[in-house]
């Protein structure tokens, strides 16, 4: 039996920071907590302090949650106009992290969305339609042992 490389998430996301020129990248796996599950931050890089590994997030809430549901990339290109002041604690992330453009990919394991990918910038308007579909198209269809698009399985 072939061993699988292990993929080092953490240096992973470095790396997509340095490519894409990104100000934050993080990756927010499912965890299972008295059989309800819930997204925690586990791994970022650009991070501006600690409190991203605090942030717990519900199916449908916050941006991790609402990819996590919908099994669809969110893009949010500027915070200020796309998103109602009032309803950024629904965002803990983009407070946390100060983000004005940014991008999150689902990521499937089998039919399941077991993680999000996001990416941003800390400036408005840095991340659009087109580069953020540029980015996914780079990314590829394998993330580690996670597939980014719904049905391209390893």
């Amino acid at each position: 039996m072939k061993n699988q490389p292990i993929f080092h998430y953490q240096k992973e996301i470095d790396r997509l920071r340095d490519r894409f020129q990104f100000d934050f990248v993080s990756l927010a796996l499912v965890q299972s907590a008295e059989d309800r599950f819930v997204l925690t931050w586990q791994y970022a890089s650009g991070n501006l302090n600690e409190r991203y590994k605090r942030i717990v997030l519900h199916s449908g809430k916050g941006i991790a949650g609402i990819v996590f549901k919908t099994g669809k990339p969110m893009l949010i290109s500027n915070v200020t106009t796309d998103l109602n002041a009032r309803d950024l604690f629904n965002y803990p992330i983009i407070v946390a992290e100060r983000l004005k453009s940014l991008g999150a990919v689902p990521l499937w394991e089998g039919k399941r969305v077991i993680g999000v990918l996001l990416a941003g910038y800390r400036a408005e308007n840095r991340l659009d339609a087109a580069s953020f579909e540029h980015f996914q198209q780079e990314l590829g269809a394998e993330f580690g042992a996670f597939c980014v698009k719904e049905g391209v399985h390893p």
